[in-house]
């Protein structure tokens, strides 16, 4: 094939239509705010999830954090991450209970453009060698909201199911900011229960019981399902993206509704404390954080 043959009339036709179809597109992309690449971003304080209370009203730290090999946080994508347990202070067990719970706690966090699947007990506890019992369940986790408080100051991000946004103060006891009232996920509330994703596991050499359940903050919101973060973290406008995995494995319940009781108690009295490992959301939206935040720059043109 030779220049004559490539330079026709038809050539030039196709490439123009190209082009001009390129332009078209960019000018659609750019006239409805769509962001096809996400930048990372992280707490204005720089806060790491290892940072989380050792203790907290009705739980204490058994024993240090699992240290994880490179591979195994080269597996996990993150370096930002905690594993730990907690276990149940005795003045917190039930009327009846013969044993304190104990609970595996397993926080990572994830931003910018994020391709891999994360990585949810269904997958990694399965091709561990463990089998699932029955189907895994979204249930509510009964949260004690009594301090949660409506936040009035900033009703124009209220994007919420109930139009709400809620703050809740971190520990009097135990937190490095002690009363420090953070913003909860958009979308929860006493009425709106944030929802765990919960499974029963059997091991191979043996028929006892393991429960796993998890959620993700993501963008501000939270979600119960690897498959719904990226609806959640990846919407077209956002300039951002990030996602918190929060994951509770527990060997002492009978049940996945005693499994998000259980857990409800000690992610309860973390909540706000995970909250401050996460970007302000209302802030990011709003244009005030990061200080290179293109709404910022919209705003005050």
């Amino acid at each position: 094939m030779n220049s004559k043959t490539i330079f026709t009339p038809a050539f030039f036709v196709a490439v123009t239509i190209l082009l001009t179809g390129a332009a078209g597109f960019s000018t659609l992309i750019d006239a409805y705010g769509i962001r096809l690449t996400k930048e990372a971003i992280y707490p204005e304080s720089g806060r790491l999830v290892t940072s989380l209370p050792s203790e907290t009203e009705s739980w204490i730290q058994a024993g240090s954090d699992d240290l994880m090999s490179e591979e195994v946080l080269d597996e996990l994508g993150t370096k930002n991450t905690v594993s730990r347990f907690y276990i149940q202070k005795p003045e917190a067990m039930a009327e009846g209970q013969t044993r304190p719970h104990v609970i595996n706690l397993h926080v990572a966090y994830y931003t910018g453009m994020i391709d891999t699947v994360p990585h949810v007990p269904e997958r990694c506890f399965v091709g561990g060698g463990m089998g699932k019992s029955g189907v895994s369940e979204v249930l509510d986790l009964p949260l004690d909201t009594t301090e949660w408080v409506e936040d009035g100051s900033v009703a124009e991000a209220n994007r919420g199911p109930t139009n709400k946004l809620f703050t809740a103060p971190t520990s009097w006891q135990y937190s490095d900011r002690k009363g420090l009232r953070v913003r909860m996920p958009l979308g929860t509330g006493p009425e709106h229960p944030l929802r765990m994703m919960t499974s029963e596991f059997r091991g191979v050499s043996d028929d006892s019981a393991l429960f796993a359940g998890y959620f993700f903050i993501a963008n501000g919101g939270t979600v119960a399902s690897a498959e719904g973060v990226r609806a959640l973290a990846f919407k077209l406008t956002s300039d951002y993206a990030y996602y918190l995995k929060v994951q509770t494995t527990i060997a002492t319940v009978d049940s996945k509704v005693e499994h998000v009781a259980v857990s409800a108690s000690l992610i309860g009295e973390l909540l706000p404390e995970l909250m401050r490992c996460v970007p302000d959301w209302v802030d990011v939206e709003m244009g005030r954080y990061p200080e290179d935040n293109p709404r910022r720059a919209a705003s005050e043109d």
